[in-house]
């Protein structure tokens, strides 16, 4: 049976575009208010504008630690409070080791590990202290499966996937539920790294997903009664096989 989350206040990273963006779309069409967090000041300025008086912008650097640190406190001063956390930002690498860059691998687990879990961190005490909450990262396919193609973003995934599983049975005695969902392949910016034939095969046999289904899933997380955690929810086009 669903919940109802109106009147409740989200925040979700990475909300300028793709998965985020639709999330936020999702949650204003809930009822919720969404501090929509993203380094993309103009952007964030362009959407809030657009989508109304519930999405409220917080301009933050995930790559800078003190920044992203200090963000419950800019979260209650722009909304009141925080019942919903997002972890979405992330980025992607694929291909072969012999030819990655490691410093481009640095900054994707830094994004896709260290500044996610220093969020949660951020805002743990807040939830904890009000003795409710929902965290939600989006995590990926790749963190349970091994992606033959994209080793260091499946490297950042199990990471995510461990943290989560871990955490959330250190926060569901306190009231504070957490999961993650695991889309397959979707349609966004962080596939612009896939090979030109890998995609155009993609888009052809319909293996590939919208952000707007990753959003309706990310509903269904937060909506289940109180009493009910979804640990991780996949979601795969169904021509994909694994």
């Amino acid at each position: 049976m669903a919940s109802s989350i109106s009147g409740k206040v989200a925040a979700i990273t990475g909300a300028a575009s793709g998965i985020g963006l639709e999330c936020t779309r999702h949650l204003l069409a809930e009822g919720c208010r969404v501090v929509m967090i993203d380094r993309a000041a103009d952007r964030l300025r362009e959407l809030c504008t657009e989508l109304g008086a519930g999405a409220m912008s917080l301009t933050v650097d995930l790559l800078n630690p003190a920044d992203v640190s200090s963000i419950l406190p800019r979260i209650l001063d722009l909304a009141g409070g925080l019942d919903i956390f997002h972890a979405n930002a992330g980025t992607y690498i694929g291909g072969a080791i012999a030819d990655g860059d490691p410093d481009a691998w640095d900054r994707l687990l830094n994004l896709n590990v260290a500044a996610s879990f220093r969020s949660v961190h951020a805002v743990v005490p807040h939830l904890i202290a009000q003795g409710s909450g929902d965290i939600i990262f989006t995590s990926s396919i790749a963190g349970v499966v091994p992606v033959v193609w994209e080793p260091i973003y499946v490297a950042s995934k199990y990471a995510v996937q461990g943290f989560v599983h871990a955490t959330r049975r250190q926060l569901a005695p306190h009231g504070v539920r957490m999961g993650a969902v695991l889309p397959g392949p979707v349609v966004t910016a962080l596939l612009a790294d896939w090979p030109k034939a890998k995609m155009e095969e993609a888009l052809a046999n319909g293996s590939l997903m919208q952000p707007s289904e990753v959003a309706e899933a990310v509903v269904f997380m937060l909506t289940r009664t109180k009493g009910i955690t979804v640990r991780d929810l996949v979601i795969l086009p169904s021509s994909v096989e694994l």
